[in-house]
């Protein structure tokens, strides 16, 4: 099944777009459960989704991250009209807010390949492909999840993209959040991703203007398919 649902849910709370994740990633994980008992020709095709969506102001922190890396306390961050959510990805803490571009894909890898660090590399290769366009050279930074620009400068390297992911039954969760028009002074209140020693930057930043999202998720979309060799639906 190499066709992908493509779903906008624009500016949603947190919470409700990670429980609408959850919906869809339980369903596709008891589908595949219930396949397991099915002779070949009854069994149901998984379906796959892409969800794209921008947060209100909002830290979430990884399985193995520290509360230590949120720099702020409860009161400070009602003063900031922020929320805080311990989640179930990957990865230590990070920001989403509004001009940030999150992506969720919900796949079942089975239909791709079951190669969870082929999986992040594409991601973060859709996203170096992406930037490219807009004549910006990102790349990995070593031993570091997500895109970085600068990587080899350490008075320099900061980082555009992050990403964390969960897999079950090699079906994914959780994903991207791109630095788009993103206010980058609420990355003061965390040691995003627990790495002290590189900044954070938004594509505006590096270009010194806003940029138009909707074009960079067209960009994002068509490097997907060709990455992933699938159809967006």
């Amino acid at each position: 099944m190499k066709k992908i649902k493509c779903i906008n849910l624009g500016l949603i709370d947190y919470k409700q777009a990670w429980d609408y994740q959850e919906k869809l990633f339980t369903e596709i994980v008891s589908l595949k459960i219930n396949n397991r008992d099915l002779s070949q020709e009854n069994k149901v095709q998984t379906p796959n989704y892409f969800l794209f969506c921008e947060h209100p102001h909002v830290y979430t922190l990884g399985k193995s991250g520290d509360t230590k890396n949120l720099l702020i306390n409860e009161k400070q961050l009602e003063e900031k009209k922020a929320t805080f959510y311990k989640i179930n990805r990957g990865g230590d803490i990070t920001y989403h807010g509004p001009g940030q571009i999150v992506g969720y894909p919900i796949l079942d890898l089975d239909n791709f390949f079951t190669d969870i660090h082929k999986y992040l590399r594409f991601l973060e290769e859709m996203v170096i492909l992406t930037l490219a366009e807009y004549g910006i050279e990102a790349s990995r930074s070593k031993g570091e999840t997500g895109v970085w620009l600068d990587v080899g400068m350490p008075q320099k390297a900061r980082k555009i993209c992050a990403l964390g992911v969960r897999a079950s039954r090699w079906v994914t969760m959780h994903g991207f959040a791109f630095n788009i028009n993103t206010d980058l002074n609420y990355f003061g209140n965390i040691i995003p991703c627990g790495i002290t020693d590189k900044a954070v930057t938004s594509l505006e930043k590096e270009l010194g203007r806003k940029v138009n999202e909707e074009e960079v998720k067209q960009k994002l979309k068509k490097h997907f398919a060709n990455l992933f060799e699938c159809e967006l639906i």
